[in-house]
């Protein structure tokens, strides 16, 4: 998974200068993309460069995550807070126009040690790649360039780096490709996971404050009447939302929830997580349908558990409702998520690799993830959550709840007392409470 992903962030899938991924690649090398970008993609795409960096420590995924978010955050977050849904493939016409380049005009911009190296490492000194033009593609490492050129590889990373930094101001000042600007709900979901996400694992609370403005958008704009509207447009919020809109959101505010506290978003995430239950769910057989039950009547309501170019409702409603069940004790979040997986099985034994999202909540329910529950003052917190936050635990979930937060029954029970404590539950059992992160049971 890592050698794919490292193989994604230094091909033309990618953008080399302005950060983002394009839609998918239209060669076996991943050289050429489809110019698109999208939110979809990226939202994703962020939260899981994010976590291979922890993993790994391979700096390249955090230069990407760095990219990435600059990238959302210049030109594709609205003045009002929501993301905007795609960029075009085209300007002036042209598909890739906006990103492709010519030796000479390059060589125009940088010194020519800057264009030796630069020219190497995306292959500027090699045949035309892109309709008798070039497209960026990390060609050479930063390894082989430092030895050639008798550098040291943080030289030559720094003299690449300042090569693309002028290449990106020279690019800015082009036609720029057209953009989407729809807010949609559940497109700003993904995105808001994966910006709290890679902001409380790569300390930028930057990426988390953007996270919030989108929230915010869509709480004060798409939240109406106690139900979610799916997208908004000049000045018009409308369509009633669908199951991916729900259970995209609710996801997002765990994620959001564990980068910093607001007991106002636990409320709204218990608030989505009754209307999936309310008018989504499938009491006869389990599972959640796409629309709701008072929505527009139409030929076929479908219950869709495939992933397609996101994942599927089911499987992420499943997941997040046994997560959220988990954290607050309510078994009717517990029994609709396994449900929704028995319901599921003979799809998913079929054909296992087009329902990944599935397997994940399936996955939870045999071996339940790790939850730790931090109470305690403001600054005891901080320290603790960069403690416990800081290793690779894909498993495990921190909640920092500060002294005085408003809290349901199920959580209301996980009193701060003295300096602080530490709850830690797996599924539905829970263990003693412990002063200090070091006493955290690991089993």
């Amino acid at each position: 998974a890592l050698h794919t992903l490292e193989h994604m962030a230094l091909g033309g899938i990618y953008d080399q200068l302005g950060g983002g991924f394009c839609r998918y690649s239209v060669d076996d090398e991943w050289m050429i993309p489809h110019f698109e970008k999208m939110l979809y993609d990226n939202g994703p795409l962020l939260a899981l460069c994010a976590d291979a960096w922890q993993a790994c420590g391979n700096p390249l995924f955090s230069r990407v995550c760095e990219e990435t978010a600059a990238w959302v955050m210049r030109e594709m977050q609205s003045p009002d807070g929501g993301y905007y849904s795609t960029l075009d493939a085209d300007s002036e016409g042209e598909e890739g126009r906006f990103y492709v380049w010519r030796p000479d005009e390059v060589k125009a911009l940088l010194t020519a040690g800057e264009y030796a190296m630069i020219a190497q490492r995306y292959g500027l000194d090699r045949p035309a790649n892109f309709e008798g033009l070039w497209h960026l593609h990390t060609r050479v490492d930063m390894a082989t360039l430092a030895a050639a050129a008798g550098h040291d590889e943080n030289a030559v990373r720094q003299i690449i780096d300042g090569a693309r930094q002028k290449l990106f101001v020279a690019r800015e000042r082009r036609v720029r490709p057209g953009r989407d600007d729809k807010v949609l709900t559940s497109w700003n979901a993904l995105m808001i996971k994966g910006m709290a996400r890679a902001g409380r694992l790569l300390g930028r609370p930057q990426w988390v404050e953007s996270a919030e403005q989108a929230l915010a958008f869509i709480r004060g704009t798409l939240w109406r009447d106690g139900r979610l509207l799916a997208t908004f447009r000049d000045g018009k919020a409308h369509l009633p939302a669908y199951l991916d809109d729900y259970a995209n959101l609710l996801d997002a505010l765990l994620e959001l929830l564990q980068a910093r506290w607001r007991s106002e978003d636990l409320q709204f995430a218990l608030a989505l997580a009754d209307v999936l239950l309310t008018h989504f769910e499938d009491p006869a057989d389990g599972g959640f349908f796409f629309t709701a039950d008072d929505h527009e009547r139409l030929i076929h309501r479908p219950k869709p558990l495939g992933d397609e170019s996101v994942p599927a409702g089911n499987g992420v409603a499943a997941q997040v409702l046994q997560r959220l069940g988990w954290l607050l004790a309510e078994p009717r979040y517990l029994m609709a998520a396994e449900r929704t997986l028995r319901i599921a099985w003979s799809h998913v034994t079929r054909m296992p690799h087009g329902h990944c999202a599935l397997l994940v909540a399936l996955q939870d329910l045999l071996d339940p993830c790790e939850i730790l529950v931090l109470r305690g003052p403001a600054h005891r917190l901080a320290e603790w959550q960069q403690v416990l936050g800081a290793e690779y635990r894909p498993n495990r979930l921190v909640f920092a709840i500060p002294d005085g937060a408003s809290l349901p029954d199920g959580l209301a029970g996980k009193e701060s007392r003295g300096d602080g404590l530490i709850y830690r539950c797996v599924g539905t059992r829970c263990d003693a409470p412990v002063t200090a992160p070091e006493a955290v049971p690991t089993g």
